[in-house]
């Protein structure tokens, strides 16, 4: 079966091999809220892809040194992601059975999943050097965000992570959602400035920005 072509960023091809993939990552979006893959659409993952390709060429341009990332940090977040992600939780990743069995239920690969978090992680490193001074997560919004946001998530019985181990990853959400305010406009002169082209007639409303928690990982 041939692949094909779904939009050009910059001479840079997306296939459709691509969107078909970061729908199945989506599972994995860092935002600490269940979802399943009924939620995701064409549109908002090759939103994603189309957003991604222009950060990394603006990386290879700018400072590539910035978002380097070393395989403990990625065997770290992949840790962090197995016992936190609550559709992971709840499918027992902690241990290698669960972890293996929710792998093939989602139809990954643990390198697969380890590539995609370097990828997220090199992208978050560059935000960080170019956006984050100056940015301040108070307590109370962390303890605002557990309470509210990450608690609903789980169902009754079930025991949700002590805030302590999860409040690094709600920091870097909450840190998301600031940095998106500043970060949007320099996105947004990206695809003005660079060639931005859909070629699925259903898809073309991805060529235009839309500011969503995790939209540019």
């Amino acid at each position: 079966m041939l692949d094909r072509v779904v939009a050009v960023v910059n001479s840079q091809a997306i296939l459709q091999s691509d969107l078909d993939e970061e729908m199945h990552l989506s599972i994995l979006e860092p935002n600490l809220r269940g979802r399943s893959r009924s939620s995701e659409t064409p549109e908002s993952a090759l939103r994603r892809l189309i957003s991604r390709a222009l950060i990394r060429q603006q990386i290879r341009e700018e400072d590539a040194q910035s978002a380097e990332t070393s395989p403990q940090q990625v065997d770290t977040r992949l840790t962090e992601l197995r016992k936190q992600l609550p559709v992971c939780v709840r499918d027992h990743c902690d241990t290698a059975a669960g972890w293996q069995a929710f792998l093939t239920q989602q139809g990954l690969t643990e390198a697969r999943v380890k590539t995609y978090l370097q990828s997220r992680l090199e992208i978050l490193n560059f935000i960080e050097v170019r956006f984050r001074q100056g940015i301040h997560i108070s307590q109370k919004e962390v303890d605002d965000y557990y309470k509210d946001t990450l608690l609903p998530q789980y169902p009754a019985g079930q025991d949700a992570p002590p805030q302590d181990q999860v409040a690094p990853r709600i920091e870097e959400i909450l840190l998301q959602q600031k940095v998106n305010a500043l970060f949007i406009g320099w996105l947004d002169n990206l695809r003005k400035q660079g060639e931005v082209e859909v070629l699925v007639p259903a898809l073309k409303a991805a060529a235009h920005p839309r500011t969503t928690q995790g939209g540019t990982q």
